[in-house]
């Protein structure tokens, strides 16, 4: 871990990212991936200790109320953060500023920050997204091996329900012969119906791989399932966008679980759900 003085902290979508990298491990991410110029091991986390201080000069000089989103990039609760506690301060200020937020991680140590999310969203809006990728619990400490498994995040969002806190899940990726089953898929689906949430990210069956992030998944796949590697080869090649061949068969089920659960589920419908910020209400007065 190292720290910087970060010049910016919002993006133009009103994102921010306080950390850099990332010690979760998961076998397939996309942050991995040379374009995104990292100068430093991806598991050295890089720290913008003036995280807090940015973002307060940023949501004094808004003049409309908007979401605040965080975790695009680098999960906001990875294991520094418990003892840094800069996105804790951010929430704060996010909650003394009246804004929103849309929080995505796979950690349980949200729940460390429970009461300011609930402040947030009674004042304003909160949403908590978790990333779902497989029902297995054993295959879950593979995949993701430094992070907590499904069955807890499961947790995570069944707790934010019951304070009414909306959640959304991110259903990806779905990796070819591995975890893109009807079995995985239900499974998956049944935690998010008993959690009710409010929408589910799903942009199709499969995986994206380019350089960076394709080597470091093959490696893992080497490690924990001798020949997958030369399957994946075989079958996409050099391929940016890893279609799984169930695809068509599992997005209709995906889909129709959803419109009978009353899910948004089409991604243009969930980020416009994410980035609707409820406006100010107006002081009632007797004159």
């Amino acid at each position: 871990m190292h720290t910087v003085t970060a010049k910016t902290i919002l993006s133009a979508q009103n994102g921010m990212n306080i950390y850099r990298g990332c010690l979760h491990g998961c076998i397939y991410c996309d942050s991995r991936s040379e374009c995104y110029h990292f100068t430093h091991d991806f598991e050295d986390i890089e720290v913008k200790e003036n995280a807090p201080e940015l973002l307060e000069q940023a949501l004094r000089s808004k003049r409309r109320k908007c979401m605040i989103g965080t975790g695009s990039m680098s999960d906001p609760y990875m294991p520094p953060e418990k003892d840094l506690r800069l996105t804790r301060r951010c929430l704060e200020l996010i909650a003394r500023y009246g804004f929103g937020a849309a929080v995505l991680t796979k950690s349980d140590l949200i729940l460390r920050d429970l009461d300011i999310l609930e402040q947030i969203n009674e004042q304003k809006k909160a949403v908590v997204q978790m990333t779902l990728t497989t029902a297995d619990e054993n295959l879950c400490r593979i995949l993701e091996p430094h992070v907590c498994t499904t069955a807890r995040r499961f947790e995570v969002l069944e707790t934010m329900r019951a304070h009414q806190i909306p959640t959304v899940v991110w259903l990806t990726p779905l990796l070819p012969f591995l975890n893109d089953t009807e079995e995985n898929l239900r499974g998956i689906l049944r935690y998010c119906v008993d959690a009710q949430v409010k929408g589910i990210v799903c942009f199709g069956i499969g995986v994206t791989l380019r350089q960076g992030d394709r080597e470091y998944f093959y490696a893992a796949l080497d490690r924990h399932f001798p020949g997958l590697r030369r399957r994946y080869e075989q079958t996409f090649g050099d391929a940016y966008e890893v279609v799984s061949p169930n695809h068509a068969r599992l997005m209709r089920m995906f889909a129709d679980t959803c419109e009978a659960h009353g899910i948004l589920y089409k991604p243009d419908a969930v980020f416009a759900y994410l980035k609707e910020c409820p406006p100010d209400q107006e002081q009632l007065t007797l004159f």
